[in-house]
């Protein structure tokens, strides 16, 4: 395999984005670290889906043990480059952190131990790992974001040989297209699946599992099928005028931004109203402000106390300007030149229009496991059903993780349902965990 799997453009819109929260120096890391109490059966660890030893990470860096760091990090989660930049920190570990006045800036510590490691290693030639011998088992892997990328490492890392196949022209799942980029941008996500296939990961894409290649072949030529698939299509309102021109779906409108070639705003795009009231409506709306859109609005057919979108994200895109509209309910598009949504108000039946230039919707995104694997046990929302102990399915041999099974949640979610899933391999297999 070459050593760059990923292959993204140079010319992005999204590369206009500042880092948000830059990596830290080697003195700001010392003082940070410094701060840290270092607790006993500490909350943070068990606020973290991967159980990161976050203590035990941050007294290595104080010592100046940054390899050390970045090991104790990975053990738990291979993908802490990333989630380290993507992770909801607020509402996870920092949050458990028990100085609450000033919480412990772990995700910061993170990215400063895995990107000064992983920087180490390149310029000494050394490895932090080093994956056992090929012991001729092989497990296929459906999709190709963070679960199957973690389930697919972890198995690597124990001789095992992982074959993932995607069926998008790029791996990486939402963590490459659907990030925020002024968290993280494509290329970082690339760098770090290069680095994630060293191990000995081999992806096939452009390959759709059910068209390309049969799940019962998987299953006579693999020892195990891990379903990382995540989530469809941007769902749709289900209104008339929802096919006009300008109308968007907000995953699909992240995607251009960050790895379409050359893609770019209308000059004349001066409002947007974003339809949803999730992260990935706020991220969108954050992003689109940023980008000088003068008038970005969020519509929710109930009210900001109430939006399952984080609040220091929407506090966040505030501070751009974005503005958020309360109680309405979309009914149709019209298009006279400019778009024009019409709605109705949810408590008083009023109903009201507005106009702008684009209309972005931000409701969620489609399941499509149902008929994959024959047999397959999947819930009243179309999630995969599995044991949550070995996140084993209803169908032997076959594993689930990610947003397949719960319906989209964090990355550090999927990372860590694809290690379980692995540890569960390996353990059916027979095999030592490394």
């Amino acid at each position: 395999m070459d050593k760059s799997f990923v292959s993204i453009p140079e010319a992005r819109l999204e590369t206009r984005f500042k880092d948000a929260k830059p990596l830290y120096s080697e003195t700001e890391a010392l003082t940070e670290a410094n701060r840290c109490l270092f607790c006993y059966d500490a909350p943070c660890i068990t606020a973290c889906p991967t159980s990161i030893d976050i203590p035990g990470f941050i007294r290595k860096i104080t010592t100046g043990n940054i390899r050390g760091a970045a090991q104790t990090i990975f053990r738990s989660n291979l993908l802490g480059v990333s989630t380290s930049r993507v992770c909801p920190v607020e509402e996870l570990c920092a949050g458990a952190c028990v100085l609450t006045e000033r919480p412990i800036n772990i995700g910061r510590l993170q990215r400063y131990a895995t990107e000064t490691a992983l920087e180490w290693e390149e310029n000494n030639n050394q490895k932090l790992f080093n994956a056992k011998p090929s012991n001729d088992h092989k497990v296929a892997l459906i999709g190709a974001g963070p679960a199957s990328l973690s389930c697919a490492a972890y198995l690597a890392l124990n001789g095992i040989q992982p074959v993932i196949f995607e069926k998008d022209t790029i791996p990486g799942g939402l963590n490459i297209t659907g990030i925020a980029p002024y968290k993280t941008q494509s290329t970082d996500i690339k760098n770090e699946i290069d680095w994630l296939c060293q191990f000995g990961i081999e992806i096939r894409t452009g390959v759709q599992v059910g068209r390309d290649i049969m799940t019962d072949q998987l299953l006579a030529d693999f020892d195990a099928i891990f379903l990382g698939l995540g989530l469809g299509k941007d769902k749709r309102l289900a209104i008339p005028g929802e096919d006009s021109e300008g109308v968007w779906g907000a995953t699909h409108l992240i995607r251009m931004i960050k790895i379409e070639k050359q893609f770019t705003l209308p000059e004349d795009l001066k409002s947007v109203i974003v339809i949803g009231g999730g992260n990935t409506a706020i991220d969108i709306a954050r992003e689109l402000a940023m980008l000088g859109v003068p008038n970005v609005d969020i519509l929710y057919r109930r009210t900001i106390l109430e939006m399952p979108g984080y609040k220091h994200e929407f506090e966040n895109a505030r501070r751009y300007g974005v503005r958020m509209i309360e109680y309405e309910i979309p009914d149709n598009i019209t298009n006279d030149g400019k778009l024009i949504l019409h709605t109705k108000h949810k408590i008083t039946g009023e109903q009201s229009r507005f106009e702008s230039d684009w209309i972005v919707v931000a409701i969620g995104q489609d399941r499509h496991v149902n008929e994959l694997i024959p047999g397959l046990k999947v819930d009243g929302k179309d999630q995969v059903v599995v044991d949550p102990g070995t996140q084993l399915t209803s169908v032997p041999n076959v594993y689930a993780g990610g947003d397949c099974i719960n319906g989209g949640k964090e990355v550090v979610n999927a990372v860590a349902d694809g290690r379980n899933a692995a540890h569960s391999i390996l353990q059916s297999l027979g095999l030592e965990i490394n």
